[in-house]
């Protein structure tokens, strides 16, 4: 009888570990990939990369406008700290928050460079 229960709370221990696995543990292949991608890729790819997943949608696939306004010479209009604010705290149509302040400072150096 006492050996019936030492088996039942092994399993039970056992079974919950495998669920929290399952739903909770991310691992190292997560990390070992996001490393990778940050060796290979320059700062000019990962701001190329945050634009044409967050700001296509209204400055245009070219960055030429649209619903938000051209960007291709934005850098002569606007310094880099000028253009993180912006990304960071929106202005007019646009909205604050975005893209992390992080990418923005990645965008905002990119496209300061637009001149």
């Amino acid at each position: 009888m006492k050996k019936i229960w030492v088996t039942l709370g092994a399993n039970v221990i056992l079974a919950g570990l495998l669920v929290f696995l399952l739903f909770f543990y991310e691992g190292p292949q997560k990390q070992a990939t996001n490393t990778a991608q940050d060796k290979g890729t320059s700062s000019a790819d990962k701001a190329e990369q945050i634009v044409s997943s967050n700001c296509v949608t209204c400055h245009g696939q070219n960055l030429q406008g649209g619903a938000g306004p051209n960007l291709t010479k934005i850098g002569s209009k606007y310094s880099q700290s000028e253009i993180e604010n912006i990304i960071n705290h929106g202005r007019n149509a646009m909205p604050s928050g975005v893209i992390s302040p992080d990418q923005a400072k990645v965008v905002a150096e990119w496209l300061a460079q637009k001149k």
